[in-house]
């Protein structure tokens, strides 16, 4: 069973190092959907690349075992803003479309990184 959930949380992360490289570099790259979604919070392209940078870096640090913890809370406090800047446009559409993605994080902090050994 321990070996399923480890399979489990390494599709896992995975997936969300793909979709944090994806993310991010439409954002470091200006793709128009992503400028117009910053744009209405008056968030520059400067700001959105240095956004995407942010979330790239996060995942990345995903992959490895010593800045696992570190990537997820990047990526869940990139998510969560995200949120939080929908929520004060009254967009709870949008809000909930990132929600899966902040419990994604989560999920992935509480099975831990599934390669690492424990002593003992």
């Amino acid at each position: 069973m321990l070996m399923i959930i480890r399979f489990v949380n390494a599709v896992l992360i995975l997936f969300a190092f793909y979709m944090g490289v994806k993310q991010g570099w439409a954002m470091v790259s200006g793709k128009p959907e992503m400028l117009d979604m910053f744009g209405r919070w008056n968030i520059s392209k400067p700001g959105v690349s240095s956004m995407g940078l942010f979330t790239l870096l996060s995942a990345v640090l995903i992959l490895f075992p010593r800045t696992f913890l570190w990537g997820n809370f990047l990526m869940a406090a990139a998510i969560l803003l995200i949120i939080c800047l929908h929520l004060m446009d009254k967009n709870i559409k949008g809000a909930l479309t990132e929600f899966p993605f902040l419990l994604l994080s989560l999920v992935i902090i509480y099975l831990q990184y599934p390669l690492q050994t424990k002593p003992g």
